[in-house]
């Protein structure tokens, strides 16, 4: 069993939390030159190159029980849907907007695990719930005005995330992760292959050596970036490190004014304080729980979980 070393895991998540956003900004980048489907492809192709060396064995057992197997290829369904609507909302959006709007899953994860696996959930978690929904519209209401629907894509990726994690939860306690990832990457690829056939075609190999760093960054950032966090986790609570994962929406939004020269306005700006705030507030009613000092009339419902977990194993 890994020895608890929770500065070793806060240092992971913090790396984590900088290389995802990274990631995002390369898929922004990317987005002018190439199709939504030909990113989603190179992203999970590098995922099975970079994770299949590592992976063999716990990929054997995956495929030998056929209801994981069942569960992984509709987390891999989900997995495609929800990071494409990503790098579609991308084309639209500033990157710390996106980013914010997508950390509605949290409090939609909160109330499937209420209506949908009947957990217990106090009515102060349920105002912090709503709380987050009516940040996230402050996000949403400058992004509609200026890209119209567009906007909603980033909520396609909360609602997508959130039924990627419920169907993660039956599972994450019989693979590896690292066997998991590398799985649904080699799923994924024969899911866009035909797709891509069909429609864009399978992307070239760009001969500007400018788009080749671009495409090999998006793979390793992404790949890299969800290792952190699988890490992370093996050497600190969740707890510990739950609120850490809102640093994301800082360094997002730093990292999206550093390339795209991008900053949220007044608005949306309060958006984000608002649903980081109610955010963090839900994980520490979880912490508290989890202490066994539960809220009146609520039991732990499970921390929220980061967006980021999308990837995770």
């Amino acid at each position: 069993m890994t020895r608890d070393r929770p500065v070793l895991g806060i240092v992971l998540m913090l790396g984590f939390c900088v290389l995802a956003p990274l990631g995002d900004a390369v898929a922004k980048l990317l987005g002018s030159r190439m199709g939504v489907g030909e990113l989603v492809f190179l992203r999970f192709l590098f995922q099975l190159v970079i994770l299949a060396p590592f992976a063999l064995t716990g990929a054997r057992a995956i495929l030998r029980d056929s209801f994981v197997l069942g569960m992984t290829a509709l987390r891999t369904l989900l997995h495609i849907l929800g990071i494409g609507c990503m790098f579609l909302a991308l084309r639209y959006l500033p990157l710390a907007e996106a980013v914010a709007i997508a950390f509605v899953m949290p409090f939609i994860m909160l109330l499937l695990g209420r209506y949908v696996l009947g957990e217990e959930v106090g009515p102060r978690r349920i105002a912090a719930c709503a709380m987050g929904f009516v940040g996230t519209l402050l996000v949403v209401q400058p992004s509609f005005a200026a890209v119209g629907p567009a906007a909603l894509l980033p909520l396609a990726v909360a609602v997508v995330f959130a039924l990627f994690m419920l169907v993660t939860r039956t599972i994450a306690k019989k693979v590896d992760p690292i066997a998991l990832q590398a799985v649904s990457g080699a799923m994924a690829c024969l899911v866009l292959v035909p797709l891509l056939l069909l429609t864009e075609g399978l992307p070239p190999v760009p001969g500007d050596p400018a788009t080749l760093g671009l495409i090999l960054a998006l793979g390793t950032l992404g790949t890299v970036a969800h290792l952190l966090m699988t890490w992370s986790l093996r050497f600190a609570p969740s707890a510990t490190l739950a609120p850490m994962q809102y640093l994301e929406i800082p360094f997002a939004t730093l990292i999206g004014w550093m390339i795209f020269r991008d900053l949220p306005n007044g608005l949306a700006a309060l958006g984000i304080g608002v649903t980081m705030a109610a955010g963090l507030y839900i994980i520490h009613r979880e912490r508290r729980a989890g202490r066994g000092q539960p809220p009146a009339g609520s039991a732990a419902a499970g921390s929220p979980a980061s967006p980021r977990a999308r990837s995770e194993g």
